[in-house]
């Protein structure tokens, strides 16, 4: 069904609290592990529905944050959400006090009941009213950032659309453009602050009546991390540090001898050539087509999922004015559909959408297929980004037909691009866990912590005392750190392994593809370390794992020089 044919209607969250209550009494009752595997696909059923009506009003809202009847629709999802959370909730606490544990691990997959504990965990119906108060500062956070229009060289436009303007080969507009940028932010730097302020205390109290300290534990929980905590992620910034930041200070300092600079300020971070980055040769529409005829060509699988993606609308990438910014992936599980949403800018962004976000719906779109319980059709946060990253990478023999003239250039500069955000995505991450450690700091402490964090992880950087970024703030146009705490980490992960499959597509195409395509088959059902090195990869926190994949893309770089 095309997406604009989807119906949408409330979900009635009486009747869901019959499914889950039937449930329970029906697995607390049964007999036989059939019978419990039938009380629990009954309840799984009903909540996919809910959940596709959720996803449904989540898309159309961000499409276009004006319309009020999606807008309203919004606002009641950030009530019902946690009280559909706790109706789940309800059921997997039946599931996980089953005598046919054995039998039901065997059918549904043992990682499902790790995975349940971790979730359980996580929650108590005592901290509905303070996730319910969490949803809507995240909405208003949302809705703030979308509502952003700026006067910039005559024309009035929405944040997106400064991008190709931040990467002019003109300097003195590139510097203009994070200027505007920039004031936006200043102008409403204290709305800015006390949402974050709000956001940090009221998850910080969620964790302590949970018996938390402070929130780290209940983030890496609601996560749904099982097999690695923040001491393995500390581990793993560490070696960015130690062993990437090094690499990524000589490519900018190749970056600024090519630009002809004697030091790189912020406003040319984006501007990796002197002539101007590489931008797509169509239209959006143009694009778009390129994308079809990429996944109909990559493989048979891809060819399958291209189709389905484009001919029932799956995508909404084209930026206007009221569209929420950014870009995601969500699903629709009553359709089995992923959909993708994302801006369009004219940069090389535009194709990493059709590459990245793809990635992502085309995990989805294999996972549905594969019949995975619901709750195993998708694994944790980090190798879902491995799916994502890696398919950037796996279409390069495709990026001729976005960039024409324009490939080396653009295949050079999202090598060294992606290794860059690294270390920036390290710096987000510890930032998170020291605020949330400090859940009492002050804007003004926030903000002096990530200037200590800029010189750590991005010490070539000079802000040049531009507004808002030269302050410290620039963390405030990070959506994620608003609405998905401690999920940033996972991008640096999972980049440290997508660079691992075009490693191994560099010698051996056909192989690399059959790894990464068992990779996304696995679906949920194996945690991400069991994922990595089931690829015969090496996870990013092992010991020595960064400064050896760091040495060879370095090596990469020196011997393709444009």
């Amino acid at each position: 069904m095309k997406f604009s044919e989807m119906p949408y209607v409330r979900p009635d969250l009486e009747a869901l609290r019959q499914a889950a209550e039937t449930a329970v009494t029906a697995l607390d009752a049964a007999s036989s592990a059939q019978a419990q595997l039938d009380a629990y696909e009954a309840y799984e059923k009903a909540a996919a529905t809910a959940e596709t009506m959720r996803s449904l009003c989540y898309i159309r809202h961000t499409i276009d944050t004006r319309d009020t009847f999606y807008e309203a629709e919004q606002d009641f999802f950030d009530e019902a959400g946690p009280q559909m959370e706790e109706l789940d909730q309800q059921v997997s606490r039946a599931l996980l006090r089953s005598p046919f544990r054995a039998e039901l691990s065997e059918a549904l997959g043992a990682l499902l009941f790790t995975n349940l504990e971790i979730q359980v965990r996580s929650f108590d119906p005592a901290l509905l009213p303070l996730m319910q108060e969490e949803n809507k500062l995240a909405s208003a956070y949302q809705k703030l950032y979308a509502s952003a229009m700026v006067e910039f060289q005559g024309q009035t436009m929405p944040l997106p659309k400064l991008g190709p303007y931040k990467e002019h080969p003109d300097r003195a507009v590139r510097k203009a453009a994070y200027e505007t940028e920039g004031k936006f932010f200043d102008d409403h730097q204290a709305e800015l602050d006390a949402l974050f302020d709000k956001l940090v205390k009221n998850r910080t109290e969620q964790a302590r009546l949970l018996g938390h300290e402070n929130y780290l534990q209940l983030g890496y929980d609601r996560l749904g991390r099982n097999c690695y905590g923040p001491g393995k992620v500390a581990a793993f910034r560490d070696q960015i540090a130690r062993d990437i930041v090094p690499v990524v200070a000589k490519i900018k300092a190749d970056q600024a001898q090519r630009l002809g600079l004697d030091a790189l300020k912020y406003y040319d971070d984006l501007m990796l050539f002197p002539d101007g980055n590489a931008k797509p040769t169509g239209a959006p529409d143009e694009i778009l087509a390129a994308g079809r005829h990429m996944y109909a060509h990559l493989s048979p699988e891809t060819a399958e999922f291209g189709a389905f993606l484009f001919d029932n609308q799956l995508l909404d990438v084209l930026s206007k004015d009221g569209k929420a910014p950014g870009g995601y992936c969500t699903d629709l599980p009553d359709y089995q559909a992923p959909f993708i949403f994302s801006n369009f800018n004219g940069t090389s962004g535009d194709v990493d959408v059709l590459t990245h976000e793809a990635g992502h719906a085309f995990a989805a779109y294999r996972a549905f297929r594969k019949g995975y319980p619901r709750k195993l059709q998708s694994p944790t946060m980090e190798s879902c980004e491995c799916h994502s990253m890696s398919m950037e990478f796996l279409t390069q023999d495709f990026h001729q037909d976005f960039f024409g003239p324009a490939t080396r250039k653009y295949e050079v500069g999202h090598c060294e691009d992606s290794l860059i955000f690294i270390p920036y995505g390290c710096m987000v991450d510890e930032f998170q866990t020291r605020v949330y450690e400090n859940p009492d700091w002050t804007p003004a402490r926030r903000n002096a912590f990530w200037l200590e964090l800029e010189q750590k992880y991005r010490p070539w950087i000079d802000f040049d005392h531009l507004p808002f970024y030269g302050r410290g703030s620039g963390w405030q146009r990070q959506l994620h750190i608003y609405l998905y705490p401690l999920y940033y980490i996972d991008y640096c992960m999972a980049q440290t392994v997508a660079y691992q499959f075009w490693l191994a597509s560099l010698e051996n195409r056909e192989d690399a593809w059959r790894r990464y395509l068992a990779f996304v088959d696995r679906g949920g059902t194996a945690t991400f370390e069991e994922l990595v090195s089931g690829a015969g990869l090496k996870l990013p926190y092992a010991p020595g794992a960064m400064a050896e994949i760091g040495e060879k893309i370095s090596r990469w770089i020196d011997e393709n020089p444009l």
